[in-house]
């Protein structure tokens, strides 16, 4: 067995070899909580999920830290605008963060640390950089100087010379206009913290490379986030971490984006859609097949109509799993190991779309066994089914998406005993030959979003796609 990932410091698909045999130390950058998120924040920490759960099926012990960046420039600019403590407002999104990681069935990271729990780790790098010389003090700012790092930006494959650094206000004194603040001195009315270069807040890429090393230590093998930070967020965390001594990550491995018309997901474009709405609308495992399946390094674009052909596609593998369920009389347990093309392309950089169509393969067999009255291949079928959407997070009859809380399970009893009595008529108008009747019932029960299938054990009923 060798998984193979496309290493974006490498420019292609390596051989993933871990630093300890056994184990995968990921760093994942999260969420920045000036805001609630859309399902683009969404899409990065679920294909890191997905990940997470292939290494762990392999076998592998991951150790998962995805960090909360809670003071931020954005963080406080809401903070003035709103009237409230920039405290309360990253908290508030830092829930609304972990709600939707939680609706969309991802797994809690081993550590989720915040960037205001680390300012020691932040100033004891910093005081280690400035006495190799590749950092400095100028008017209670902190600064990297970059041309003392001649690897700086081999991520992102930049030229220095061409180099136009984002500079945020106050970033005064700088020896070099490229320089990057890792460090901001006190504005008044901002939150800060005592350095021995003054009060000053901490810069965003500072944060990252402070407790990546807290938590994996010198060396870890995976570093993650979304493409857009490569540069200069990324960029910027192997100059600091690098030049303090660290080896940092082995691998950098980058998701794509979720746009809309072509462009990014963002608030700024105003064309954002909050995963507290999303989960109204859809079910949360609809949302998760919709932004799962893609390859991650795809740009999704998002559009009603994908999000529909997403629910008819599952619901064919839902229905398929319900119809053998029942026929077996009981729960059929997913098997002790998935399909070899399932793993051959999981293996292969994670590549679920070509996973997916083993998934849809096996329940298009599973179906024919159906129709042949076949139950052992069937019930078979289905345990491979549940084997591999297991693995990505989809399973329909794990507990967490059939109805795991009481509430969950009373509901779908109310909605079966009606429907159940609305089919006994339609029932009772076939057998004696009313089949306008019969039709019109049928046609009701789907214009109310319910698929009728007739089979050998009587009429059953399912939501059908939107």
């Amino acid at each position: 067995m060798t998984i193979r990932l496309y290493d974006t410091s490498a420019r292609q698909i390596r051989d993933f070899s871990p630093l300890q045999p056994g184990c995968v130390s990921i760093y994942l950058c999260g969420a920045t909580v000036q805001a609630a998120p859309h399902i683009g924040h969404i899409r990065s920490g679920l294909n890191f999920d997905i990940m997470r759960r292939w290494f762990e099926y392999r076998g592998l012990e991951v150790t998962f830290v995805r960090n909360v960046t809670d003071i931020d420039d954005k963080i406080i600019a809401k903070s003035a605008e709103q009237g409230r403590p920039w405290w309360a407002i990253g908290y508030e999104n830092e829930r609304a963060f972990n709600d939707g990681y939680r609706a969309l069935g991802c797994l809690p990271p081993t550590y989720e640390p915040r960037a205001t729990g680390h300012i020691t780790e932040m100033v004891e790098m910093m005081r280690g950089l400035i006495e190799r010389g590749h950092a400095y003090e100028a008017e209670g700012n902190v600064y990297f100087a970059v041309a003392s790092f001649p690897a700086y930006l081999e991520l992102s494959n930049q030229e220095l010379d061409n180099l136009l650094q984002p500079s945020g206000e106050g970033e005064t004194g700088k020896r070099d206009p490229r320089d990057f603040a890792m460090w901001k001195a006190a504005k008044p009315g901002e939150p800060s913290w005592e350095t021995p270069w003054g009060l000053g807040r901490p810069g965003w890429h500072l944060e990252c490379s402070a407790m990546a090393h807290k938590y994996l230590g010198s060396a870890f093998d995976i570093h993650g986030g979304g493409l857009d930070l490569i540069f200069p967020h990324h960029d910027n965390e192997i100059a600091q971490a690098k030049a303090y001594g660290d080896e940092f990550a082995r691998y950098w491995v980058h998701n794509a984006w979720v746009t809309m018309s072509g462009e990014k997901m963002s608030k700024s474009l105003g064309n954002s859609v909050l995963v507290s709405e999303m989960v109204k609308r859809w079910r949360p495992i609809v949302l998760r097949y919709y932004l799962g399946t893609p390859h991650y390094r795809s740009m999704i674009e998002y559009s009603e109509e994908a999000l529909r052909e997403a629910e008819s596609a599952f619901a064919r593998i839902e229905g398929f799993a319900q119809r053998v369920t029942e026929l077996a009389g009981g729960a059929v347990e997913p098997a002790g190991e998935v399909p070899p093309a399932f793993a051959e392309a999981m293996d292969d950089d994670l590549g679920v779309p070509q996973a997916l169509a083993v998934v849809h393969t096996t329940v298009r067999q599973g179906n024919s066994a159906l129709a042949a009255d076949d139950k052992d291949e069937a019930v078979a079928r289905l345990a491979e089914v549940r084997a591999m959407l297991g693995v990505l997070g989809l399973d329909p009859l794990d507990p967490q998406w059939a109805g795991g809380s009481d509430h969950g399970q009373d509901l779908h009893g109310v909605v079966d005993t009606l429907v159940r009595m609305v089919l006994d008529q339609r029932e009772a108008a076939r057998a004696r030959k009313d089949w306008p009747t019969a039709d019109a019932i049928r046609d009701q029960l789907g214009q109310s979003g319910l698929v009728i299938e007739d089979g050998p054990q009587g009429p059953r009923w399912s939501l059908g796609a939107r």
